[in-house]
């Protein structure tokens, strides 16, 4: 709020030549609490008004007046902004207690629908670690997007086709054993199709029978399809393991080869635009004007590419859900292939081309190194969740043995630990695989967040605390830090989503929490004066906190 309001005020006084956002954009936080809560650097208003920034902040800094300011101080060039404590504890308590979970809502989202592409795992292969980015990241995204106004659409789009099935469905016609696939369908499917690019190394005929096999399941081949069918229905299953276990749903989950009878349209479109042109006998969308390689759209066997069905996709997307913004969470790696599909999307004139967005992400690495099916090299999710789950367990068995519900407490501790050592980092940077570091319960980490939150409603329940007779009019120094970081919770959901990173708000909430730690340590809450104002505190920070959390899709169990 203060913010906005010294973005206002300084909009007034500067004129037409600054304007109210880039006013805003350039606000600052000091380092130093010294300096105060706010601060405005005059440094790019003196070309302007051709005087010195230390002119200029002496001249500005009397005319700024209101409520929320304490005191304005011109320093070098700054004009530096010391918020009323008193007024601004007590606005922002009454503000989370009014608002409650709905504290940090935005509405700029309003009347808008986003389009989220995530997870997307291929079947017949493993859930490994690998899929777990495009997964929490987009969930994150779907949440903060809802948390700002917008009607989210979470579509996991399943790779269930393209060369690589041709690869495993010769690859169980030469060394797939009936009965061990159904036993156990995705270890034994990663078994023959690790083989078969094994064996291609010897034998690279073996390249042309798997693309042999794609082309039969492309026109239908009875044999083709109906193992194609079965290999995709056991890897879902399995899938709805690993997101019953995450707490992820989704409001579509459809497979490549839906689009299988709709890209003929996309290629009679892309004909009757004229840009189709062939290519050593396939045919490609030329993007040389745009500075990109080919859109390849057909090989020269006339099978299709998965451009072919994203291009299909996105156009079927719009036409079911007239998306404002359509987001695809996927991996970095990528970022050619959206280059592409945007442009070609916007060669057929689609005007919303320019709102198709590639969510990128740095890889999940192990040893330095990508994980790969086809090398035999991956982690299953599923067994790092159930070991995260156990060793939750033993932490809740050794802390509180007498605690009810352990499974379920284990069970959300454990997958929060997972997913928040994902989320804490920059989604554009790759992150190494490392279990150890996933399963600390101190420091940067999602039990260290959950910890204190239990601490709070313990602290609540010892107090019998009662929000609905709360006082927000706390008079307490030691309080100031913590209700400055609740107070800024609403600009870390905008930025959060605005830039596209989760990491955001996980940062946050680990600052959120060493600052109520330290609150607690300095100050006896449920003794001396002021009882129920210091309860108001604790209720505040313990409604943000289970917010945040939740909106990175971790659960705050109470007791644990």
């Amino acid at each position: 709020m203060e913010k906005h309001v010294l973005a206002l005020q300084l909009s007034h006084m500067l004129g037409e030549k600054f304007t109210r956002e880039w006013i805003y954009e350039n606000i600052e936080v000091p380092k130093q609490e010294r300096m105060g809560d706010l601060a405005f650097p005059c440094f790019k208003l003196a070309p302007a008004f051709r005087k010195s920034p230390q002119e200029i902040a002496r001249e500005l800094s009397p005319q700024l007046k209101h409520d929320l300011f304490e005191r304005v101080q011109p320093v070098s060039g700054y004009i530096n902004i010391f918020l009323n404590q008193e007024f601004t504890t007590e606005h922002t308590l009454k503000q989370i207690l009014t608002e409650r979970a709905s504290y940090g809502m935005h509405r700029f989202g309003e009347g808008k629908t986003v389009v989220i592409d995530l997870s997307a795992p291929n079947i017949a292969k493993p859930f490994s670690m690998g899929h777990l980015r495009s997964t929490v990241i987009g969930n994150a995204l779907s949440n903060l997007a809802e948390h700002c106004g917008y009607k989210t659409v979470k579509i996991n789009y399943i790779g269930d086709y393209g060369t690589q099935f041709g690869k495993l469905l010769a690859a169980y016609k030469m060394w797939g054993d009936e009965e061990s696939v159904k036993s156990n369908p995705i270890a034994e499917l990663k078994k023959i199709y690790v083989r078969f690019h094994e064996e291609a190394k010897e034998n690279p005929e073996l390249i042309e029978t798997g693309r042999g096999w794609f082309k039969k399941l492309e026109h239908q081949d009875e044999e083709a399809v109906t193992l194609w069918k079965w290999f995709k229905d056991a890897s879902l299953e399995e899938f709805d393991k690993i997101y019953e276990l995450l707490g992820i749903e989704f409001d579509l989950t459809r497979g490549e080869a839906y689009y299988n009878d709709k890209m003929k349209a996309t290629i009679d479109l892309l004909k009757r635009h004229h840009l189709l042109a062939e290519s050593e006998g396939a045919q490609v969308v030329h993007l040389d004007k745009e500075g990109l390689p080919p859109c390849l759209i057909t090989k020269s066997d006339g099978t299709t590419i998965y451009a072919t069905r994203d291009l299909t996709a996105a156009i079927d997307r719009y036409g079911s859900y007239s998306f404002d913004e359509a987001l695809y969470v996927v991996g970095h790696e990528q970022s050619l292939h959206f280059q592409q599909i945007k442009q070609v999307l916007g060669k057929l004139h689609f005007p919303w081309a320019q709102d198709v967005k590639h969510i990128s992400f740095g890889m999940m690495l192990q040893d330095g190194a990508k994980m790969s099916t086809r090398r035999g090299k991956t982690i299953l999710l599923e067994n790092v969740l159930k070991e995260a789950i156990q060793h939750a367990k033993v932490n809740i068995e050794e802390k509180n043995p007498e605690l009810e519900n352990k499974e379920e407490a284990a069970r959300q501790v454990g997958v929060g630990a997972v997913i928040f050592h994902d989320l804490k980092n920059d989604r554009r940077n790759d992150v190494e695989f490392s279990l150890s570091d996933m399963l600390t319960f101190e420091g940067n980490t999602a039990p260290y967040l959950q910890y204190a939150f239990v601490r709070a409603c313990s602290l609540l329940q010892k107090g019998a605390f009662d929000p609905y007779t709360a006082d927000p009019d706390l008079n307490d120094e030691n309080a100031w830090p913590l209700i400055k970081q609740l107070r800024v919770f609403p600009q870390i959901v905008e930025a959060a989503y605005k830039e596209y990173d989760p990491s955001k708000v996980a940062k946050y909430l680990l600052e959120l929490a060493r600052l109520f730690n330290q609150y607690y340590t300095h100050t006896k809450i449920l003794e001396g004066e002021q009882l129920q104002k210091k309860l108001t505190l604790v209720y505040g920070f313990s409604i943000v906190i289970k917010k945040g959390l939740h909106l990175l899709g971790i659960e705050a169990p109470k007791k644990m």
